[in-house]
């Protein structure tokens, strides 16, 4: 009798220890999953709780870079849209512009983010958690690691900017064998009559230009925009900041009639026909996914020129 009942008090003994051993792994999943839901992140404005995996962004900029992380944003800006180099991809996300942001209350975004600047961020704010990048405070592949901080995707921002580093330089040193390194290039586009000469980080292809690929730009335009980004100009005075090689933008809006003047078709790399036209829309951005498009685009024409 003794040994039954020693033998059921043992058996009895190892169900309770199961039953706890079993309490205690689901509370420790639970604790490690409470810890995973959200994380605290320095923002320019200061420190803020956002989710650790996000799973309805809403990309009021820096769409292509939400893209390359392997997220596809619920709610976009009209820009994003237009870029042709996403493809399909943003098929089902609805646009948002500023007299229709109550679309985003039914879209329920767990987060957005928007360029400081956006004179809708209060609105976002109310809500989302929103976190606002000023776009001059970031280099190109800085911004992109930043996306990837609030996404939780530092590791694969790091690993995509080193890959581009690498490609870039080579491509680099094919491009300087073919035009020479001395041979300058430059960017302009107009909006309407507007036109504007661009900078080393102003999208449009200047990214890749004269920081991945190390070409040289005129020296009227290394003096005089590289700083500010971007330069106003007249027609007239094309010729001050024109390079070897000029990448025109073309597209909606733009008012490209210049080209039939005097002026235009006496600058050196008009006769030589070294003018590449390309797409604003698509060229506007400097995201991973744009930027590899650019590359491979800037690369070929250059390549090819005479």
């Amino acid at each position: 009798m003794k040994k039954q009942l020693v033998f059921l008090f043992f058996i009895l003994l190892l169900v309770l220890t199961a039953c706890g051993n079993g309490g205690n792994e689901s509370s420790g999943e639970g604790s490690k999953e409470t810890e995973k839901e959200t994380y605290t992140y320095e923002s320019e404005n200061g420190e803020m709780e956002l989710p650790a995996n996000p799973k309805k962004v809403a990309s009021m900029a820096y769409t292509g870079n939400v893209l390359s992380l392997g997220i596809t944003p619920v709610a976009i800006d009209e820009w994003s849209k237009a870029n042709k180099f996403y493809g399909d991809k943003l098929n089902e996300a609805e646009v948002i512009t500023a007299d229709n942001v109550e679309k985003l209350l039914e879209l329920e975004p767990d987060l957005i983010i928007a360029y400081s600047t956006d004179e809708n961020v209060d609105k976002y704010k109310e809500i989302a958690p929103t976190v606002t990048l000023t776009y001059e405070k970031y280099g190109y592949l800085d911004q992109h690691l930043e996306i990837g901080k609030v996404l939780g995707k530092e590791q694969e921002a790091q690993a995509w900017v080193e890959e581009w580093k690498e490609k870039t330089a080579a491509e680099g040193e094919k491009v300087k064998k073919t035009i020479g390194n001395d041979a300058t290039v430059m960017v302009f586009e107009t909006f309407g009559k507007d036109m504007y000469v661009y900078g080393e980080n102003w999208g449009r292809g200047t990214e890749v230009i004269y920081q991945a690929l190390g070409l040289k730009a005129p020296k009227a335009v290394e003096e005089e925009v590289f700083g500010p980004g971007y330069l106003a100009i007249s027609s007239e005075v094309i010729p001050k900041y024109a390079g070897d090689y000029i990448f025109l933008g073309d597209g909606q809006g733009a008012d490209n009639s210049f080209t039939e003047t005097d002026v235009w078709k006496g600058i050196p790399a008009v006769e030589n026909d070294r003018v590449i036209t390309f797409d604003s829309s698509s060229f506007y951005f400097n995201d991973p996914i744009s930027l590899e498009k650019e590359l491979a685009f800037i690369v070929e024409n250059l390549l090819g020129a005479k």
